[in-house]
C-alpha cells in the first residue's frame, strides 16, 4: 500500500510540467510573502520617484504635527524650544550643511522650508521672491525655531540629500552658481531647481518631445491622452505640464527674480487701535505687507477692533528700495475681504542709519533721527529711529488712510547682511 504524503508537504509541478518535487507548505508561503514584499517595495520606490518634492517634505511636517497634536504642550513650551535649538545646532554641524545648498557660500544662516535646504543670505532673497507657498525662509539665528520646523529640516536629510534629490539630473554642462555669481545667474538656477523642478526627473521621462511646432504639440497631446487611457499616465502629467509652462515661468522671472537685494527688514506688527467696523459689531482683522514683489500677512484676530498681533515678519529689501506698504483687511468667509485702511512707510532713512551704525559697536541707546507728525496725517505721533543693543530700530504709530478710523503700531528693524 502506497504511503500518503505528509500533510505539511505538497506536490509542485515544474514550469514545463516534466518533473515533480516535494516542497514544504511554509516554504511556499515564504515565497509568496517575499513576492508581496518585493511588489510593495517596487511600488513604494515608484511612488517615491514620482512624488512631488514639495508634497514629500510637507507630508513629513504634517505627519510630525499629527503625531504630536494630541499632546498638551502648555507647560513644556520652554523645554520644547530649548530642545529645538539643540537639535538645530546639531544639524548645522553636518559637513554638507556648512555650505549653502545653492551656491556653496560657507556658513549659511538661513533655511528654506519645506525643502530643508540651508542657504546663504543672497540665495534667501531669491527664495523669498518665490513666495511662501513655495519656499518659506527662516533665519538660523534671528528666528525662534519650533520643534516641527526642526523636524522638517532634519527630515529632509540636510543639504547633501536635498541636492541629491533636486539636482539628480543636473546637466553635465550646467554650472551651478558660485558665491560671487551675478543676481541673474543665481535667480535662474534657484527657480529652475525649486519652483520649476527641472532637475528632479530625467528629461527623457519628463518631456520626451519638443514643443516648438504645432505638429509636435498635437502629437504630444495625443500621446498624453493615450497614456492616460491606459491608466499609467497620471503620475507623469504634472512633469509634462511643468515643462510646457517653463517658458512662461522664465518670462515672469525677468520681472521678479532678477532683483538685487540689499538687506533685510523685520516688521513687528504690534497692534491695531480703534479699527473700523466691517462686520455687524466688530471685525476680524489681519495685516498684509508688501515690499516690491513680496507679500506676507499676519494671522487673523477674531472679533475685535483692537487686535494685538506681536507678529514679526521678515522681508528682503530690493534695490532700488521701494516703500513698505501695509493694508488692513477684515477676513470674510463667503465674500471678499473688506478693506480697513492702508499706510505707506519710506524705509530708506532706516536703511541709511543701519549702514552707518552697523559696525559702530554702540551698545547704549542712541537716538539717530526723528520723524515729526506732519500735515499729511500719516503719523499719529513722532517716530524715532534709534540704536538699541546695537540694533537699528524705528517705532511707528501709523494713522490708517482711506478709512474712517484706525491706527496701526509697528516696529521696524533693518538687519545687516552679515547676520
Amino acid at each position: 500500500m502506497q504511503r500518503a504524503p505528509p500533510k505539511d508537504r505538497l506536490k509542485v509541478r515544474c514550469g514545463d510540467g516534466s518533473a515533480q518535487r516535494s516542497c514544504p507548505l511554509r516554504l511556499r508561503e515564504e515565497v509568496k510573502a517575499e513576492e508581496a514584499d518585493r511588489g510593495e517595495m517596487e511600488e513604494n520606490n515608484l511612488l517615491h520617484f514620482l512624488d512631488s518634492p514639495n508634497a514629500h517634505y510637507r507630508r513629513k511636517c504634517e505627519e510630525y504635527v499629527s503625531r504630536h497634536d494630541g499632546a498638551d504642550h502648555s507647560d513644556a513650551s520652554d523645554i520644547d524650544m530649548a530642545n529645538a535649538r539643540e537639535r538645530l545646532e546639531h544639524l548645522l554641524k553636518q559637513p554638507a550643511n556648512k555650505f549653502c545648498a545653492d551656491c556653496g557660500t560657507p556658513d549659511p544662516k538661513w533655511a528654506a522650508l519645506p525643502f530643508g535646504a540651508l542657504i546663504c543670505i543672497k540665495c534667501s532673497g531669491t527664495h523669498r521672491s518665490l513666495g511662501v507657498h513655495i519656499s518659506k525662509v527662516i533665519s538660523v539665528n534671528l528666528d525662534e525655531w519650533t520643534d516641527e520646523e526642526v523636524n522638517c529640516l532634519s527630515g529632509s536629510g540636510g543639504n547633501a540629500a536635498v541636492n541629491t534629490r533636486y539636482e539628480a539630473f543636473l546637466p553635465e554642462n550646467y554650472k551651478k552658481p558660485r558665491q560671487d555669481c551675478s543676481t541673474e545667474e543665481r535667480s535662474n538656477f534657484i527657480r529652475k531647481k525649486y519652483e520649476l523642478q527641472q532637475f528632479v526627473t530625467d528629461p527623457q521621462f519628463s518631456c520626451p518631445l519638443r514643443l516648438n511646432n504645432k505638429h509636435t504639440a498635437d502629437k504630444h497631446h495625443h500621446q498624453q491622452n493615450s497614456t492616460v487611457r491606459h491608466g499609467f499616465g497620471h503620475p507623469f502629467r504634472n512633469s509634462w505640464k511643468r515643462k510646457e509652462t517653463d517658458q512662461k515661468g522664465l518670462k515672469k522671472m525677468t520681472d521678479v527674480g532678477m532683483v538685487e537685494f540689499v538687506g533685510l527688514i523685520k516688521v513687528n506688527i504690534r497692534r491695531g487701535i480703534n479699527l473700523a467696523v466691517r462686520d455687524v459689531m466688530s471685525s476680524d482683522p489681519y495685516v498684509m505687507l508688501n515690499l516690491g514683489h513680496q507679500s506676507m500677512k499676519t494671522k487673523v484676530i477674531k472679533n475685535t477692533l483692537n487686535p494685538v498681533w506681536n507678529e514679526i515678519l521678515m522681508l528682503s529689501i530690493p534695490h532700488p528700495v521701494p516703500s513698505l506698504k501695509l493694508q488692513v483687511f477684515d477676513k470674510d468667509t463667503f465674500t471678499s475681504d473688506d478693506r480697513m485702511g492702508e499706510a505707506e512707510v519710506d524705509i530708506q532713512p532706516l536703511i541709511s542709519a543701519a549702514r552707518e551704525y552697523e559696525n559702530s559697536g554702540i551698545t547704549d541707546p542712541l537716538e539717530v533721527s526723528k520723524w515729526l507728525v506732519g500735515e499729511d496725517g500719516t503719523l499719529s505721533k513722532d517716530s524715532i529711529i534709534s540704536v538699541v543693543d546695537g540694533k537699528v530700530k524705528q517705532e511707528i504709530m501709523l494713522r490708517l488712510q482711506n478709512v474712517e478710523q484706525g491706527e496701526l503700531e509697528i516696529e521696524l528693524e533693518c538687519v545687516p547682511l552679515s547676520q
